[in-house]
């Protein structure tokens, strides 16, 4: 049945003499928000917001939670890349039969490590571990440098969506 709806993982060319990306445990999290403060944010986060993020996404990230990652470390040991991604619940549709949509949410590689199908690597895999969790609508926003890379996987363009970002509390109160 999950190959009648594409939900196999894609063997060829996208996968051919990658990096082996592992799957990320709660231990990662501090790394993987620290890659996320670092490379794809406007500015770095300060020590409060990276405790803050790493204590949110460690149990999203244990068996039963929400978080799925891979990441690929350096010969030194630290993390050198990381894909990122979040599982919510739609109503189903036949585009999305099981009603779960994959939020890919981070995807950062150091500069040190880049040129290396790092990025490609995790997202393969993190993409292939949605799928075999009956995800079958994904979506990211991708910055200009890596749209191509998700063009290769299938992404394309959305004209329809939008965002917003309010960040007043009820009452009037900036958080």
């Amino acid at each position: 049945m999950n190959d009648e709806l594409g939900l196999a993982p894609t063997p060829g060319p996208l996968t051919a003499g990658l990096p082996t990306a592992r799957a990320a445990t709660p231990a990662d999290a501090a790394g993987i928000i620290q890659l996320r403060s670092e490379y794809v944010l406007p500015e770095p986060m300060g020590e409060k917001w990276i405790r803050r993020c790493t204590a949110e996404l460690a149990p999203r990230l244990a068996p039963g939670g929400d978080a799925r990652a891979f990441v690929i470390d350096a010969p030194d040991g630290s993390m050198a890349t990381c894909a990122l991604g979040l599982i919510h619940r739609l109503l189903p549709a036949p585009s999305y039969p099981w009603g779960l949509a994959g939020r890919v949410h981070v995807v950062a590689t150091r500069p040190d490590a880049r040129r290396r199908g790092y990025a490609r690597a995790a997202v393969r895999a993190l993409l292939d571990e949605l799928r075999t969790e009956h995800v079958t609508l994904f979506e990211l926003h991708a910055s200009q440098e890596a749209t191509p890379l998700y063009r290769e996987f299938g992404f394309a363009d959305s004209p329809a969506l939008m965002r917003m970002t309010h960040l007043e509390e009820p009452g009037g109160r900036l958080r």
